[in-house]
């Protein structure tokens, strides 16, 4: 007496296929939807970070006399080919928020940029033009507002070892920030402090008349 095994066709393999990769992933949103049952299983978190090393030193000779604080919305989206969103793509808007420095370099005054009469009552500077520093995004203030995931990217996040990276919008969000910076008058800003910062230590020296001027 034979037995006959009858073999699961290969439509049915891939039907249980998808129908555990939608396992999968349902239990990954449930997880995501509802933190609580994290709890359950007693997550604890570690910081094992070594001692922060110290590379190189070095010295500021500038004076940093101004800084704006600025805001933006990224809205970043990335569509595929042939594929409508629900199934391939992603959509973040990400708040971006940040600070940029301006400031003048004293490290580059020569003895023809600075010019004393005789009696010491009269002083002249002539300092390079106030320039920007890079802009420095602020993780406490800085999210994601909302994102959008398609299906296949959201299958793809519960297998990425950093799920839902933000480096583009952070990216992107710096080089608008540092754009704004450059159209605002924050340089003009730092000059006319940096001006008044001279001219009260120079008086306060016994300098009466204090020039200072900028230029290359």
């Amino acid at each position: 007496m034979t037995t006959s095994i009858k073999r699961m066709p290969g439509w049915a393999k891939v039907v249980s296929a998808f129908v555990l990769v939608l396992v999968v992933l349902f239990a990954g949103l449930r997880l995501a939807v509802l933190p609580g049952l994290r709890d359950v299983f007693g997550t604890e978190t570690h910081d094992r970070s070594g001692p922060a090393l110290l590379k190189s030193i070095q010295d500021m000779s500038r004076y940093d006399a101004a800084s704006g604080n600025f805001q933006v919305v990224v809205d970043l989206e990335k569509d595929a080919k042939y594929l409508p969103d629900a199934i391939r793509g992603t959509r973040t808007l990400y708040l971006g928020a940040g600070t940029v420095d301006a400031y003048v370099d004293l490290g580059t005054l020569g003895e023809k940029d600075v010019t004393v009469n005789g009696d010491r009552t009269s002083a002249a500077l002539h300092l390079p033009h106030a320039a920007l520093g890079k802009p420095a995004l602020d993780p406490d203030h800085s999210y994601a507002v909302s994102k959008q995931r398609g299906l296949l990217d959201r299958i793809g996040d519960i297998f990425s070892d950093n799920p839902n990276n933000e480096q583009a919008v952070q990216k992107l969000a710096v080089k608008h920030i540092g754009q704004a910076a450059k159209d605002s008058r924050l340089t003009s800003r730092a000059e006319a402090n940096t001006t008044g910062m001279l001219e009260g230590l120079l008086r306060s020296l016994g300098f009466k008349d204090v020039t200072v001027t900028y230029g290359t």
